[in-house]
């Protein structure tokens, strides 16, 4: 899959590669995956295009406030004959007139209170202020269906959070699988699964170590080689 993606913004990372592997593992179980997908905060397109790549009964909406990613999810969704639907503005203030069985994101998750970059772009991108984590569930939940899904990582240090809010918002947690750079080392994002309507007990994936010594793991390296992404960065 050949993505564009901006030479001096936010572009892509290994959190998207290892959220699509935690999103299709937990599609796997079911027999026919189609309806809505909404991509939020889509970016240049990476996520929602990998998951109906591979799911070709999913129809792909995405969302956006930045224009350069608007522009960029509507080219590389072009140029790899995938179908969308793109909202423009912020995921809270968008009016959609549907609902949607499956809502996946990759969001901004970095406390405002840290150190930001100058960029815009990136800023917008990485820092939760432009999307407030309770304001991201809590318009999920309005605007999923009956039994929806919602896949999404985060800063693992603001777990009690997203527990609470899922909660607050009537989300049962499905599945979780926590992120660490080494096997030595804590965890550093986390994966979650959570669905509406649903009281199904919570199942803890084994954990996915991104290095061993200074080299990818194997299991990246099967998720690198199952998601087959090739980025070239343009000016926008």
């Amino acid at each position: 899959m050949l993505l564009y993606q901006p030479i001096n913004g936010y572009c892509y990372n290994s959190d998207t590669h290892f959220l699509y592997n935690f999103i299709t593992r937990n599609l796997a179980m079911f027999k026919n995956v189609k309806g809505e997908v909404l991509d939020i905060g889509s970016g240049s397109g990476i996520l929602g295009l990998l998951l109906c790549r591979d799911n070709e009964k999913l129809h792909l909406n995405q969302c956006e406030v930045q224009d350069s990613f608007e522009q960029l999810s509507n080219i590389n969704s072009k140029n790899n004959k995938i179908n969308n639907q793109l909202f423009k503005g912020k995921f809270q203030d968008i009016a959609f007139e549907k609902s949607f069985d499956i809502c996946v994101s990759n969001p901004p998750f970095y406390h405002s209170n840290v150190v930001k970059t100058k960029n815009e772009n990136i800023k917008t991108a990485r820092y939760n202020d432009a999307l407030p984590l309770e304001e991201f569930i809590k318009k999920t939940a309005k605007i999923l269906s009956s039994n929806g899904k919602f896949f999404f990582c985060y800063d693992v240090k603001q777990i009690n959070d997203i527990i609470i809010l899922l909660s607050k918002y009537k989300f049962n947690v499905e599945a979780l699988q926590f992120v660490h750079p080494k096997k030595d080392k804590d965890a550093s994002l986390i994966l979650v699964y959570a669905r509406k309507n649903s009281k199904s007990l919570t199942k803890v994936l084994s954990p996915l170590f991104v290095f061993e010594k200074e080299e990818f793991t194997q299991e990246v390296l099967d998720i690198y080689a199952k998601c087959q992404t090739h980025s070239i960065k343009v000016e926008i």
